[in-house]
């Protein structure tokens, strides 16, 4: 394999875990061909698509014939074969840091933010479907079928949002704490750990759970130097983020 074989990245734009991918590829300049599968028509569950992804999840990543699955193993995977712009520290054990760093976004935040995301901006979509209708699209899913169980047509109890947003504010407090330290997560290289968060904390924003940080005085600032960085704009374009111009108007899903 090298690494000037083609990267397609199968993704749809208002994933999450979609974000995070796009965020490292613009940030290391890379050129990529965009697949955008179309959610409402739950594409990601296609024959062929699950050929690629057996977990029907997005994104995926194909470079050159391998096949490349999970977001942070995908961003890990694209910093160790394009190492210019690392996103890694050089150091062991800071990065060491930086994958427990990992490890915590992918159990606490990433999944946290499904619960309000479904209540506050895609459960309303279902409303014009049937029970039998609803029961017929969640029995598609694969790794997340569970999880619109438990949801189902109206939503979230608000004790089970509540605890989801609890794990929000306890990923706030640690940005806090950690950013101390640096302008980063890591100090003062911009690493994994930022990439990892934006995503979440731009979902925040967008489904009126941006006040959690107000008085978070560095996290407040740690998100206005993200946007500053142009991958912010390319990562997140028009019509990416929820409530947007341009987002989907039919049923999306929270396939991440």
């Amino acid at each position: 394999m090298q690494s000037r074989d083609p990267l397609t990245l199968y993704n749809w734009p208002t994933s999450t875990c979609s974000q995070k991918v796009r965020f490292v590829l613009a940030e290391k300049g890379l050129e990529f061909i965009d697949h955008r599968l179309d959610s409402s028509k739950a594409e990601n569950l296609s024959d062929w698509y699950l050929k690629l992804n057996e977990n029907g999840v997005v994104p995926t990543l194909s470079h050159g014939d391998r096949i490349v699955i999970d977001s942070s193993v995908i961003t890990e995977y694209l910093d160790e074969v394009f190492p210019v712009v690392p996103l890694r520290p050089s150091d062991l054990y800071e990065r060491a840091r930086m994958r427990a760093w990992r490890q915590f976004i992918d159990e606490v935040p990433t999944s946290a933010i499904r619960v309000p995301s479904y209540n506050r901006y895609i459960r309303h979509k279902w409303k014009n479907l049937s029970q039998a209708e609803f029961d017929s699209l969640v029995d598609k899913r694969t790794v997340r079928k569970q999880f619109y169980q438990s949801m189902g047509r109206d939503g979230s109890s608000a004790q089970e949002e509540e605890s989801s947003i609890e794990k929000l504010r306890e990923t706030v407090r640690r940005m806090e704490r950690a950013l101390a330290n640096g302008p980063w997560i890591m100090g003062q290289q911009f690493t994994l750990a930022d990439v990892g968060l934006i995503p979440t904390i731009v979902r925040m924003v967008d489904i009126g759970l941006g006040d959690i940080w107000e008085a978070k005085s560095r996290v407040a600032e740690w998100y206005a130097r993200v946007q500053e960085r142009p991958s912010f704009t390319k990562a997140l374009y028009p019509g990416s983020r929820y409530g947007s111009v341009g987002t989907h108007p039919a049923i999306e899903m929270t396939e991440c």
